[in-house]
């Protein structure tokens, strides 16, 4: 039995629909799951990367179907819940450019910890 370790997905049709790839990763992270590496390869538009470790479950890898579906089913309905996500991390939705552009990587605790 042929065993490969990653796929490509693409979401194109959900850039159609007004979310992008970026949008659904962080939305991954609103079901607990690790927003997977994206826009890569390039030659695949809007690229989701997906790599499950052997020790994954065919149930956890199930479980990561199931919630795509239903990423892929609130972009139809609910394209903005989709595109301010992350709504459960510590850390809400941050402006990409400006983190790219001048980064901040000093730990700041809260008030919360």
């Amino acid at each position: 039995e042929k065993c490969m370790h990653e796929f490509v997905i693409c979401g194109e049709k959900q850039k159609e629909q007004g979310s992008s790839t970026l949008h659904i990763a962080k939305r991954l992270m609103d079901y607990n799951i690790h927003p997977p590496t994206i826009y890569f390869p390039l030659i695949v538009h809007e690229a989701m990367m997906i790599e499950p470790t052997e020790t994954e479950s065919k149930e956890r890898l199930d479980e990561f179907v199931a919630v795509m579906r239903k990423i892929a089913y609130e972009v139809e309905t609910s394209v903005e819940l989709v595109n301010t996500a992350p709504h459960s991390a510590k850390v809400k939705k941050i402006d990409e450019t400006l983190a790219a552009r001048k980064p901040d990587l000093r730990y700041k605790e809260t008030e919360n910890e």
